[in-house]
């Protein structure tokens, strides 16, 4: 949730090194209202400091007084919103060259290019590790200003060690494909207010051996099986729609608000083999398709069932493909707001299956394989990277994937299937030989 924070007050410790650790997966782009992920600071004062997302570049702000004593702003944009990003901030004002008093990292490369760059005076104090000052994770304050502003992303790993300065190979390496990969338990020191936090779930109680735990001060902190060694899909606010909806909860709920036009999400991540499960549950029902379609056709005016490589599920039950053309009028039973449609996706044997709260529609096995038991065919789609998608042609609607998090928007799934890939947990069982669509999945 977008105003979900957590926050911990501080004692004295070395607020001139210290370095801050941390793995984040942000939802929105390019907006500077939602995008602040941490800070220390005495709320709506001018002694403030702040990290964020600011129009898609990152930036690090401290303040002296009522002047910046810091501001660094990369001119690198940042705007994937399926990514994870490690970015390390590591401080040492004690350096003798400015340029080494703030450093940057993101996924192991130290940030260079500066749209803005002010440097610290030798020996500055910043405002981490200082007695009273609050830290915030995705809840901070501009300067001087007494109104929050909040972020809506996923954390992992978060790391702060006091007194000490490090590079982003204490947290992170290289594979053997080149990919930087997280160190989930690196060999660092954390002094006095250093602390180790959701290291394997949504955990605010601190790992480092410190006791700095944190306090989840407004919201709900959902736990995600989202993590940076395993991406999972989420809707896309990338893929632009004539009418798009507003996303929330990590973009994994979709809310649609203009009737008489088509509203339209898809999925992050695409596959043209293997086989893939996903349920989705609606929120508020009207006109709604949720289906799949090809990843050349989503977006614009598209929706699943308008082109040849693609196919949606109406509220009615009917399946329409090509253009609305219903191949399938008849194929299951209507749905509306409650129901949870869990959609089969066969990229082997070009079969598609939907279920309705667990039951599998017009008799359909989606293990039969080359069979397909009441399946619908989609094999012109075999050239194709499909993706899961849903669109509207009423105002209103919204709709929660559960991709494989376990949640239906911040309501974790009544009591989880049975999965035999061990990727995702879902609310009803997965069939054999199914897997979430994410990183992992499509490595199988």
């Amino acid at each position: 949730m977008a105003s979900t924070y957590i926050t911990r007050t501080q004692s004295d410790g070395n607020s001139r090194t210290w370095t801050l650790s941390l793995w984040v997966k942000k939802t929105r782009i390019g907006n500077n209202n939602d995008d602040l992920f941490f800070s220390s600071a005495s709320n709506g004062t001018v002694e403030n400091n702040k990290i964020e997302f600011s129009t898609d570049t990152f930036q690090f702000a401290d303040w002296n007084g009522s002047s910046l004593g810091i501001q660094l702003k990369t001119n690198r944009l940042y705007r994937d919103p399926n990514s994870w990003y490690h970015i390390v901030l590591r401080v040492d004002t004690t350096q003798a060259t400015a340029s080494d008093r703030v450093r940057i990292y993101v996924n192991g490369v130290q940030e260079t290019s500066f749209n803005i760059a002010t440097y610290p005076s030798q020996n500055f104090t910043t405002k981490v590790n200082r007695s009273g000052k609050v830290l915030a994770f995705c809840r901070g304050y501009d300067f001087g200003s007494s109104s929050a502003r909040y972020m809506d992303c996923l954390l992992s790993h978060i790391h702060l060690c006091d007194g000490q300065s490090y590079d982003a190979t204490a947290f992170g390496q290289y594979d053997a494909n080149g990919v930087w990969t997280i160190n989930t338990s690196p060999s660092v020191t954390y002094g006095t207010n250093g602390f180790f936090i959701l290291k394997d779930g949504n955990s605010v109680t601190d790992q480092s051996g410190n006791g700095n735990n944190f306090t989840v001060a407004s919201g709900t902190l959902t736990n995600t099986e989202d993590n940076p060694s395993n991406v999972f899909a989420t809707w896309n606010p990338l893929i632009v729609a004539n009418y798009q909806p507003s996303f929330s909860n990590g973009n994994t709920r979709i809310q649609f608000s203009t009737s008489g036009s088509t509203n339209q999400a898809s999925s992050t991540l695409a596959a043209n083999s293997g086989k893939y499960y996903s349920e989705f549950k609606i929120d508020a029902s009207g006109t709604i398709v949720i289906g799949i379609t090809a990843s050349q056709d989503a977006g614009g005016n598209s929706f699943p069932g308008r082109t040849s490589q693609s196919w949606g599920m109406l509220h009615t039950g009917a399946v329409y493909v090509n253009d609305n053309t219903s191949t399938y009028p008849s194929y299951g039973d209507s749905f509306t707001t409650g129901d949870i449609i869990g959609i089969a996706m066969d990229l082997d044997n070009n079969y598609l299956y939907f279920s309705k709260n667990g039951t599998w529609q017009n008799s359909a096995d989606p293990t039969s394989g080359a069979t397909g038991t009441g399946a619908i065919d989609i094999s012109s789609s075999s050239a194709s990277d499909m993706m899961f998608s849903s669109a509207v042609e009423t105002g209103s609607c919204a709709v929660s994937a559960n991709f494989g998090n376990g949640y239906f928007g911040t309501t974790a799934v009544a009591s989880a299937g049975t999965n035999a890939s061990g990727i995702g947990i879902f609310e009803y069982d997965v069939p054999t030989g199914y897997t979430a669509l994410s990183t992992k999945g499509l490595n199988e």
